[in-house]
This record gives structure tokens, sequence and C-alpha cells, in this order.
């Protein structure tokens, strides 16, 4: 009697099937693995002042972009349980949400399925996208696992003034901008100063435009 007569699998081609199910872990791992070894992005850094409420986008040290944020209105530091801004250097450790719409609920990192408008009255939820920081300073140790983000917020009537409980917020519409610019390991710096003083760039601009 020959195997594999009729629609039933041939011994070969039954083989073949369980060769291409067993590779498929192995396959998983080494995309992981590659993922994981992608090259932080050492061409843009963020700066924050929160003495300014602003968030100043370089490229290379040459400012691409300046946004208004929001942070804590409780204060800076970083003492775990706290509700401050922590300022220092810091790097992005990981980006979350990047096909999420304008307005996207998040809680625990994870999308809800609710989608929330600008200024929608008593909702203060995290929405858009997420940059979880890590700090790399004594000072800001605790950031990672304080859940210090910059993310998106739609309370936005109050952006520029200090009102979160220790992330750096920001409207969906710069948020979504600033991540599909920024990677994973990109320098965010925070102070508690005016952006030119973090920012020399800055100063060299407004020397030039003063000197027009």
């Amino acid at each position: 009697m020959r195997i594999g007569t009729g629609n039933a699998p041939t011994v070969e081609a039954a083989a073949t099937t369980t060769d291409g199910a067993a590779r498929r872990p192995y396959l998983l791992l080494l995309a992981l693995l590659l993922a994981s070894c992608a090259a932080p992005d050492t061409q843009h850094q963020i700066v924050i002042s929160t003495r300014e409420q602003k968030l100043a986008l370089l490229d290379r040290g040459n400012v691409m972009a300046i946004y208004p944020v929001s942070t804590s209105k409780f204060g800076l530091g970083d003492w775990r349980g706290s509700r401050f801004t922590p300022l220092g250097q810091l790097q992005i450790a990981e980006k979350i949400g990047g096909n999420a719409p304008p307005g996207a609920v998040f809680k625990d990192r994870r999308r809800t399925g609710e989608i929330i408008q600008a200024n929608s009255p008593g909702r203060d939820p995290i929405v858009t996208r997420i940059f979880w920081l890590r700090g790399l300073e004594a000072q800001n140790a605790n950031a990672f696992g304080r859940d210090i983000y910059i993310h998106g917020t739609p309370e936005e009537w109050k952006i520029g003034s200090p009102a979160s409980y220790g992330c750096i917020r920001m409207r969906s519409s710069d948020i979504i901008q600033l991540y599909n610019i920024v990677g994973v390991g990109a320098a965010v710096t925070i102070v508690n100063a005016p952006l030119a003083t973090a920012v020399p760039s800055l100063v060299t601009a407004h020397s030039m435009s003063a000197a027009n």
C-alpha cells in the first residue's frame, strides 16, 4: 500500500510541515535578537526646560523644533513614590503606541480601546504615544521604576504650565511628530533653567537674529 495516496499528506510532506513548525520559534527568537541589537539613536537629543515648560528637539546639536510641555505640578525630584519630575540626564528606554490614533487611551502602557478628544472634560489619561524614560544618574535613578514618560495628554489647555503627576505631557499632534523622528536610546536632558542654558545653538541663533 502506497503511503500518501488520495488527499492524505505523504510522509515527506508531513516531515516538511513538522520541520517548518519546529523552526518558527528559532526564527522568532532571531528576529527579537536583531531588534534588540538595533543601534541607539545618537543623532537626536531632547532637552526639556521645566522653568520655561518647553521641549527642544535637536538633530546633531542643531534645534529642529521647540514644543510647549507640562511637567509636574508637585515640583522636581525623583524620590520613590513621589509625583515629581526628575532632573538630569536620561534616555528613551522604550517607545509605545506607534500606530495608535490621536487620543488613544493607554493604561499600564497598553491600549484600552478608548479614544477621547482633546480637552474632554473630567478626563486625564495617558494618550496617543509614550516615551518611557530611564535615568542615567543617581539623581534620577528611580525614573524608570516610577514610570516617568513623555506622553500625550487630553488636557491640552494646560500645556505650558506645570500640571502633571511627574511625567512630561505634550499635545497629541506634537508627540506624534516627535515619535516619528526620535528613536530608542536618544538622550533626554531635563533642566530647571532656560533652554538656552542647555542648548548652545539656541544662543547662537538668537545672537544671529539680533545682529540682523
